[in-house]
This record gives C-alpha cells, sequence and structure tokens, in this order.
C-alpha cells in the first residue's frame, strides 16, 4: 500500500543540569566555586531525500527522542551536547502541527533541512554566578527541557503532469510506453493502487525536453468525498502543472455517454477544493484502435465548446503517443516559464 501520510511524535533532548562544585587542590589556596554549565540537548532534525518515495518507516515508528545534555562537572567542565535525531523524508513532504493545523514546512527540493524540535539548553554551573562580593555561590541551575511536538506528514507527489480518468481507461499503459515506468496492467478496476511516476524525454539529446509524468489511480465519482480510493490519491494532483485526461472511446468501456464521464472527472476535480479544475488541461481519446464512432463524436464536439485540445491516441498499436508526447512537452516547456517568471517577478517586487 503507498503510505502517503503518518504521525508522529518527536522530543528533542533536555539540556544537562549545571554542577556545583569548588575546586580544593593543595596548591589553589582559593580556588573557588569550579561547577561546570550543563550540554545542550540533541536537536530533531528532517531532511528531505531523494532516496525516500515513502512515509511507511513513520508508520512503524512514530516515536522519536534525542539525546539529552550531559551534566556539568567539577574543574569548570561543560557536558557534553546530547547527539541531534536525523528523520530523512521524500521530496513532496509537508510537515502539518498536529494540535494546530499550522503548516511548519514544505520539502519541495532534495537536502532540505529543518529544526522541527530544538534542544534543551544546558543549565549554568555555580561557577558562573561568582561576582567580587559573592565569590562562594551555590547557586546551579537545572538543564531546560527540549521541546515536544506532535507532527502530521503528508506526502504529496512531484509531478509535472497528472494522468487523470475513470479506472481501466488506459492510463498505466500510456505511462509504459511514453517512459521506463512499469507499473502494474490488468483488464479489472483500481488495478493501479498507488501512483507510479515516469520520467518522460522528448525532442534530441541537445534540446530535449523531459518531465515527470504521475499515473494517478483511477478516479469515480464521489471521489472527492472518499469514494473508490478517493481524496487519498487526488491531492497527488494538486502539485502537478498540467492534467491529461484520458477518456475510453471504446465499446468495451461499460459506460454509454462518454461526456458525463468526462464531466463526472471534472466535477470531482472541482469539488476536491484545491483549484484542480484551474490548471491547463489536454484531453485524451484512449484506445482509437477499436473507438466507437458516435463517441469519439461526441467527445470531439464536447472538447470544442469547452476550447480543449484532443488528442487521439492508441496504446497498444503507438497511434498518435508521439504527437502526444511533443504536445505535453510544449506544454509543459511554457507553464515552467510562466512559474519561472512569476517567480522573478514575486522576488523582485519583495526586494
Amino acid at each position: 500500500m503507498f503510505i502517503d501520510e503518518a504521525k508522529i511524535r518527536v522530543k528533542a533532548g533536555d539540556g544537562g543540569n549545571g554542577c556545583m562544585a569548588f575546586r580544593r587542590e593543595k596548591y589553589v589556596p582559593r580556588g573557588g566555586p569550579s561547577g561546570g554549565d550543563g550540554g545542550k540537548g540533541g536537536d530533531v532534525v528532517m531532511e528531505s531525500s531523494e532516496r525516500h518515495n515513502t512515509l511507511v518507516h513513520f508508520r512503524f515508528n512514530p516515536e522519536y527522542k534525542a539525546e539529552r545534555g550531559r551534566h556539568g562537572e567539577g574543574s569548570n567542565k561543560t557536558g557534553r551536547e546530547g547527539a541531534d535525531v536525523l528523520l530523512k523524508v521524500p521530496v513532496g513532504t509537508i510537515v502539518y502541527d498536529e494540535e494546530t493545523g499550522e503548516k511548519v514546512f514544505d520539502f519541495s527540493a532534495p537536502d532540505q533541512r529543518m529544526v522541527i524540535a530544538r534542544g534543551g539548553r544546558g543549565g549554568r554551573g555555580n561557577a558562573r554566578f561568582a561576582t567580587s562580593v559573592h565569590q562562594a555561590p551555590r547557586e546551579h541551575e537545572p538543564g531546560r527541557p527540549g521541546e515536544e511536538h506532535n507532527y502530521r506528514l503528508e506526502l504529496k507527489l512531484l509531478a509535472d503532469v497528472g494522468l487523470v480518468g475513470y479506472p481501466n481507461v488506459g492510463k498505466s499503459t500510456l505511462i509504459s510506453r511514453i517512459s521506463a515506468a512499469r507499473p502494474k496492467i490488468a483488464d479489472y478496476p483500481f488495478t493501479t493502487l498507488e501512483p507510479n511516476l515516469g520520467v518522460v524525454a522528448v525532442g534530441d539529446p541537445r534540446d530535449e525536453v523531459s518531465f515527470v509524468v504521475a499515473d494517478i489511480p483511477g478516479l469515480i465519482e464521489g471521489a472527492h468525498t472518499g469514494a473508490g480510493l478517493g481524496t487519498q490519491f487526488l491531492r497527488h494532483i494538486e502539485r502537478t502543472r498540467l492534467l491529461v485526461h484520458l477518456v475510453d472511446v471504446s465499446d468495451g468501456s461499460g459506460r454509454p455517454d462518454i461526456v458525463k464521464d468526462a464531466e463526472v472527472i471534472l466535477g470531482e476535480l472541482a469539488s476536491f477544493g484545491a483549484q484542480l479544475e484551474e490548471k491547463p488541461m489536454i484531453m485524451v481519446a484512449s484506445k482509437i484502435d477499436v473507438a466507437n464512432k458516435d463517441k469519439v463524436a461526441a467527445l470531439k464536439k464536447y472538447c470544442k465548446k469547452h476550447k480543449l485540445k484532443l488528442y487521439e491516441i492508441s496504446a497498444v498499436t503507438g497511434q498518435g503517443i508521439e504527437e502526444l508526447k511533443f504536445a505535453i512537452a510544449k506544454e509543459v516547456e511554457a507553464l515552467r516559464e510562466q512559474a519561472l517568471q512569476q517567480a522573478e517577478a514575486a522576488d523582485s517586487h519583495s526586494a
């Protein structure tokens, strides 16, 4: 099962206690206070990694505790700092505070780091309290407790293109044709139980365009409320730049009303509430090699009415695949350029 959500509890290390001690050495007549400070407690640090692609390791081990700092010692010896705990998460993980619901951090790139629980400060030893008028202090501080938090981790796939549509419309077959991904393919609904990612390269090597495609498990009516595989996978479409909506135009789909099929999927995207319906979309008439002419005509009419680009493909025979790949690459390039311009404009505005 694809794990895309987990809850964890983290506890940073407590600081070590400050020490109360006095030097009593043979040739030091006025040794005075010599209690060292306690060491700082270890932090809990989170880092994004491309080597991880699920949150399953947090399901089986949800609690993490950093080492506490060692106590201070005599002869002004400071206690050793506690060791940090490093937690690796996949790129695309969002960290939420479980109690407030506030978004703490969004790991959108590899090797990003964040301290999610800070270790407690070590207490001061009595040597720190010595003054000219208070030469034998007995005051010393306990270490501060480390931070403690409950977090909810949510993983959203990072892909440029999301393939959407009813179960069994040919999404998995398409991704296997245009990339090196090898998803499970079978002739029954909900074959795909977890999103599959594939990297697609278009053009010659000198000016090649590459993009990542996510094959999202099939949606059905009511998916935004949890029906079928539900919202668990709708959230993965949030980060994509472009949606490719596959519609089965063959007689074997078991769904005669092709326009209703398209509208149901568009309705589910709109109902999810993350502006998915506003994303650019390419429509694809799938299984064109065994197409029903009336379905194709109805879909063409629908796309023309709603100003959607339509491509006819057969993932089995390869018909229309190259044309679709180049169309997707062109659209992705334009959207990347648009995002870059918006980011530059935002930076100049903030400066």
